[in-house]
């Protein structure tokens, strides 16, 4: 076929809002009833295997964890063995299948989650990640889509790079191969969007993935499979294994094939998986990429002219919402005293009106965090506060395990503006907020930039060009996500695209062109069509 494609130009898909008596919000909870009711087995994704193992673990919904709604299957050694095997032999046609029917692969991925699977991709990602209508909405059916839609229209402005000069009688060209061997990804939890995209993006470079979700998202990550199957992935591009993550992470990362780390998760382990990359790099035939987004503890600096009302809802959205789970969340706050009382008193009225239970009542802005051991851990950030002289909690506090796993939105007051909560990553609806003489604005600037190690997301609220503009220029390396005036949250594919450094990762942006670089090795070729055909240049007579 000869022709140069363009693909269609990507739009993000629209976020349907589910409001009361509304079809769309009647057919997402009829298909969240219906999944909750039934067992489901998901297996493992070897090559063209639907894999079942001795070895099985229980999905149970976090808002309801005696709920069994199935299992998944728990790999051993050769399961991982055989899908690196799959993942290799499925490597050279995939990489060499033309460009655009690997875009039609996942422009029609994306098309089946807007449309076909927008219902079971929500309602999945609410019953096993706890996620409400609306956060399950802006996940995994519009991002997710989103991802898919923009990657494939950044993979053309790739490949369409060319080199800019010509000498006469050669012709320059340069094309983006697959990296030489398999992409590892290991996904997190918190966003089926992400779970999907970290696989997706090397595979739709051409390459070749073990994926290995997290054991809380196993539900949504076997839709994800579906959507691929039916949208014509081959068998092998993408073999989903769950199981042992130690255990796999070893198998993958000593594999001379290895070409390739996707990650998002913990600071600490993804320094480790560094670390063990750089023990083994005379195992491989490749310097490996590593690609990694990890933790945050995002960021809200008031300035005495900002503005109370939008500067709790900032705090509330981007505190609260998916339990204060996502890595761009705000956990820390910096408030001028001149408004504390005022954003004190808005913020403790507001998180009354704040309903907390199960996400099959749309009502409920609040859920359950993901497992008990998460639960275990907020709640000891919570009760050491409580016991803390510098402490205060002005709103929430209370928690309960007894049928969810349930903290409810909580607020801390502290004068101390070291305290552990003001630094530590605690990944749950807990926000603690340290309130700054007025007049030490430009202090409280670098008190932001130098308390915490990470640099993921941050938001500054003013009504001053000049306050703004000292805050962005001395807040630099602070964040790689950036909000004025508005919450910490919510970035959007090809609109803000997501990363941090520092301790938050390698900043290679999802959702963007960066983070499809990665996953392809230049090659130029030069083509001479006048050869020389004598060695002797003029210069020499």
């Amino acid at each position: 076929m000869n022709g140069f494609f363009k693909v269609p130009y990507p739009i993000n898909e629209e976020v349907k809002a589910y409001t009361p008596n509304s079809p769309e919000r009647k057919a997402l909870l009829d298909t969240y009833k219906a999944m909750y009711s039934q067992k489901i087995e998901v297996p493992l994704y070897i090559g063209k295997q639907k894999v079942l193992t001795q070895t099985k673990k229980d999905m149970r919904p976090p808002h309801d964890h005696k709920h069994v709604l199935g299992q998944y299957q728990w790999a051993e050694k050769t399961h991982v063995e055989d899908a690196i095997k799959a993942a290799l032999e499925a490597q050279q046609a995939w990489a060499n299948l033309a460009w655009e029917q690997r875009a039609a692969v996942f422009l029609k991925a994306a098309d089946l989650i807007a449309t076909k699977y927008r219902n079971k991709i929500n309602a999945a990602t609410m019953l096993c990640q706890s996620k409400n209508v609306h956060q399950a909405e802006i996940d995994s059916a519009c991002e997710l889509a989103d991802f898919f839609r923009f990657n494939v229209y950044y993979m053309t402005q790739i490949y369409a790079e060319q080199p800019t000069a010509n000498s006469f009688g050669v012709w320059n060209r340069s094309e983006h191969r697959a990296l030489e061997g398999f992409i590892y990804a290991v996904t997190p939890f918190n966003f089926t969007a992400i779970a999907g995209n970290l696989p997706g993006a090397p595979a739709l470079m051409g390459n070749v993935v073990l994926w290995k979700p997290s054991d809380s998202q196993v539900y949504s990550a076997q839709v994800i499979m579906e959507i691929f199957e039916e949208a014509g992935l081959p068998s092998g591009v993408i073999n989903m294994v769950t199981g042992d993550a130690i255990m796999t992470t070893e198998i993958a990362l000593s594999h001379p094939d290895f070409a390739g780390l996707h990650f998002t998760g913990s600071t600490d382990i993804f320094k480790h998986l560094w670390k063990t990359i750089g023990n083994n790099i005379n195992v491989y035939k490749n310097y490996p990429r590593i690609v990694g987004e990890t933790g945050g503890k995002d960021f809200v600096l008031a300035h005495p002219t900002s503005n109370v009302d939008e500067v709790v809802t900032g705090l509330i959205r981007g505190s609260f919402e998916y339990q204060g789970q996502k890595c761009s969340a705000s956990s820390r706050a910096y408030v001028p005293k001149s408004l504390w009382q005022a954003i004190k008193t808005k913020l403790q009225a507001e998180l009354e009106t704040v309903k907390m239970g199960s996400p099959e009542d749309p009502s409920h802005f609040i859920n359950a965090v993901i497992h008990e051991g998460s639960f275990d851990k907020i709640v000891g950030f919570i009760e050491r506060a409580k016991k803390d002289a510098s402490c205060e909690i002005i709103s929430g506090g209370t928690y309960d395990k007894s049928q969810g796993y349930f903290v409810a939105p909580t607020v801390i007051h502290t004068t101390n503006a070291h305290y552990e909560s003001m630094v530590a990553e605690i990944f749950g609806p807990v926000l603690t907020i340290f309130v700054y003489e007025d007049a030490d604005w430009t202090k409280t600037i670098d008190l932001v930039n130098k308390t915490s190690v990470y640099a993921l997301t941050g938001a500054i609220f003013s009504n001053c060009r000049y306050a703004l503009q000292e805050a962005v220029e001395g807040l630099t390396h602070a964040a790689g996500n950036l909000y004025l005036n508005d919450k910490s949250t919510g970035a959007v594919v090809g609109q803000q695209p997501f990363g941090g450094a520092r301790a938050s990762g390698t900043n290679d942006k999802a959702g963007s062109v960066l983070n499809l670089l990665r996953w392809v090795s230049p090659r130029t070729v030069k083509e001479s069509l006048l050869s020389p055909n004598s060695y002797k240049y003029p210069y020499l007579g």
